[in-house]
């Protein structure tokens, strides 16, 4: 089962996420395999970190808690609060596999937050810059919360318009890159 989990930064958390930040990678060091998509979000100044996203294939609910919640950064009081739904990868890669055409742009996460009738569960045509996709799901499956995205596009909005506008109570934007241990 996928599940896509957002640790948002408390306020002035910055120098704590440096202090552990060998032991969040060692941490995720461990969901490698597992792993689907991975990577910090940032403020629209594009330097100050806001948050942590990852994409990961576990084996139930309970081990998407036991990730979310064991996380260093999480258990040290870095995170104000945890996203943590079920997702379902319907471009069924990772973002290592995204096949990055060359014509730039930002990345982006995407949070539509549902309300109502199921919108945007299969993918959009033409989307050439979806690096993943899918929606937020409750723990069994069954109700449709969301949608979720990574997203390569020129400019904000154009990531925000990979959803339907008017079927969600919500949607976010945050700028994101790809994450893990740098080599």
């Amino acid at each position: 089962m996928e599940f896509l989990c957002y640790h948002r930064d408390r306020s002035a958390s910055l120098p704590l996420r440096y202090e552990l930040q060998e032991e969040h990678w060692s941490y995720m060091d461990q969901y490698a395999k597992e792993m689907i998509a991975r990577g910090p979000t940032f403020a629209d100044d594009g330097d100050t970190l806001t948050g942590s996203v990852h994409i990961v294939d576990l084996p139930d609910a309970a081990a998407a808690r036991a990730f979310a919640f064991d996380e260093p950064n999480y258990q040290a009081g870095a995170y104000r609060d945890v996203l943590l739904r079920r997702w379902r990868n319907t471009l069924g890669r990772t973002m290592w596999d995204f096949p990055d055409d060359g014509t730039g742009g930002s990345r982006y996460l995407v949070l539509g937050l549902g309300s109502g009738q199921a919108a945007d569960l299969t993918v959009p045509p033409g989307r050439n810059g979806l690096i993943a996709y899918g929606p937020l799901l409750s723990d069994d499956g069954g109700t449709w919360l969301g949608t979720a995205a990574l997203v390569q596009a020129p400019d904000p909005g154009a990531a925000r318009a990979v959803l339907t506008p008017d079927r969600y109570a919500d949607i976010e934007v945050h700028n994101w890159q790809f994450g893990g241990r740098p080599s």
